[in-house]
């Protein structure tokens, strides 16, 4: 019930369908993804009227959103990838200023630099670099 999408939401699709690093990070975390999910849907649930589907384009997406886009995107360039990963998302997730994602995990003492190093070992592992 959300008007645009924001980093919740996409921290929240990659726990809904997480690839093979994502799950790694979520373990090494001590973390299960579907738990956490839960979790975050708790944190962010409004109520309110069904609002009717709004198209996908700039003004349903959040300014954060367009930045953590273009940080996965430019970090996808600088390991030489065709396309963003979902490790792409979660590291420019957890770097991105003012993080809301990242504020949630603080709040319980885990700090956005522990998220990241967690996210780089979890990619490591699962790429076998």
């Amino acid at each position: 019930n959300w008007d645009s999408v924001r980093t919740p939401h996409l921290f929240m699709g990659l726990l809904a369908a997480p690839d093979p690093g994502v799950f790694n990070w979520a373990g090494r975390t001590g973390a299960e993804p579907g738990r956490l999910l839960d979790q975050f849907r708790d944190l962010f649930y409004q109520d309110a009227d069904p609002v009717p589907p709004l198209l996908l384009n700039r003004e349903f997406l959040s300014d954060n959103v367009i930045r953590v886009l273009r940080d996965s995107y430019a970090r996808c360039l600088d390991y030489g990838r065709p396309q963003i990963t979902q490790m792409d998302l979660l590291i420019a997730l957890f770097t991105a200023p003012n993080s809301i994602v990242a504020e949630c995990f603080e709040r319980i003492g885990v700090t956005a630099a522990r998220l990241t190093e967690l996210a780089v070992l979890a990619e490591q592992e699962s790429s076998g670099v």
